[in-house]
């Protein structure tokens, strides 16, 4: 919950209401101030809520391509592209939902679940519509699949989200819930903004974006969390509408530029969990990765356009996570499965328990400085002023 409510009602800022949390812990405070509270389609035909798209190319007849992820749209005047929040007017590209998140919430950092960043803190959550895939099995689908004007929204200014994250004591703002590649620019400036005043930032992404803008994102970020959706570029277009290609060079050029990721796996039955697939999935991260990116296994639950399977047996994802650990990966979690020996953190090296979690609860946390008693150090983000 957003805790010190008072330091926001002395400034009449905000009042949280909380919604409803879905089967894999979705909880999100929407605003309920009549005064703050808009339509997007009301603010989006306002220019001076408009800001311009970093990343796009101008073209002939006022068409422009836009360059942030690799659906790489090409997009006429007056239309928008894929991820439906963004517009082109005139030949120039602008977002819709700068400053316009749809969600606001104050989450501990594990729920992202980032399990080797900032153990125990709480991170600023937000999120605006939109999104570049259509996952069928989307737990946030009441945002990522809408557009702006279908979902109420709060003014919040990227210096108003850092000033909120630093008073609720929030060592990270997390671009979260939605997909925040296409609200690059809002997230841009907000990382911007809490650096500036001590704040970390965290990406939770499906780890579709070109290069160029990840690069330059990557420099204000503490850490990117990648939902690995499955090792077949089939699953990816038949239920996401995306690639599996582009989301594997995210993971390389993530450690080609040295900073902090951990990826997750919702393991989905007979789509996206067999042995095979497993098998060649962590081999390749071993390979291509090393084998000290955390490897998330999570538990899948009905949800969206897909409610017709069962929740993942933990029989399939303690498989998953004993052939993870045969490939060579030290650091291998079960999620979505409170209570599982395989949600806490052990010594790679003398296989002490080091954190022990309880969903998104620590219950203890013997690591010193991200050192273990054995001298063992293990890979991670222990203090952000160590990101920023």
């Amino acid at each position: 919950m957003i805790r010190n409510k008072a330091a926001i009602s002395r400034r009449d800022f905000l009042k949280f209401v909380s919604c409803g949390c879905c089967a894999l812990g979705l909880s999100t405070l929407l605003p309920v101030n009549d005064n703050l509270l808009t339509q997007g389609a009301a603010v989006a035909a306002e220019p001076e809520h408009l800001k311009e798209v970093m990343f796009y190319k101008k073209l002939a007849d006022l068409k422009i391509e836009c360059g942030i992820c690799p659906k790489n749209c090409r997009i006429a005047d007056l239309e928008r592209g894929y991820c439906g929040n963004k517009e082109n007017r005139g030949g120039t590209y602008y977002t819709l939902v700068h400053s316009r998140p749809c969600a606001v919430h104050t989450d501990p950092i594990e729920k992202k679940p980032f399990f080797h960043c900032l153990p125990s803190s709480f991170s600023f959550s937000i999120a605006t519509a939109g999104c570049n895939f259509e996952c069928r099995f989307c737990q946030n689908w009441n945002m990522a699949q809408y557009r702006p004007e279908q979902v109420d929204s709060v003014f919040m200014p990227p210096e108003t989200v850092a000033k909120l994250a630093k008073e609720q004591d929030c060592k990270t703002i997390a671009y979260t819930y939605s997909e925040p590649v296409v609200f690059y620019e809002y997230m841009y400036d907000c990382a911007v903004a809490g650096k500036k005043l001590g704040v970390g930032s965290v990406m939770i992404s499906n780890g579709f974006i070109n290069e160029e803008p990840l690069r330059r994102l990557c420099t204000y970020l503490t850490a990117v969390k990648v939902d690995l959706k499955s090792f077949n570029d089939k699953f990816y277009k038949d239920y996401c509408s995306g690639e599996l290609e582009p989301v594997l060079k995210t993971l390389q050029v993530l450690k080609n530029i040295g900073i902090w990721y951990e990826i997750v796996v919702l393991i989905i039955p007979t789509l996206n969990d067999s042995p095979a697939e497993i098998r060649e999935m962590t081999a390749w991260i071993y390979k291509n990765l090393g084998p000290d990116v955390p490897v998330h296994f999570s538990r899948f639950h009905p949800m969206y356009k897909i409610k017709n399977l069962p929740p993942t047996p933990i029989s399939t994802l303690e498989m998953c996570h004993k052939t993870a650990t045969s490939a060579g990966i030290r650091y291998v979690y079960i999620g979505n499965v409170p209570g599982h020996a395989a949600e806490s953190t052990y010594c790679s090296r003398c296989k002490k328990l080091l954190i022990q979690r309880m969903g998104y609860a620590i219950l203890q946390n013997d690591l010193k400085n991200g050192t273990c008693s054995c001298g063992n150090r293990i890979p991670g983000v222990w203090d952000v002023q160590g990101r920023l």
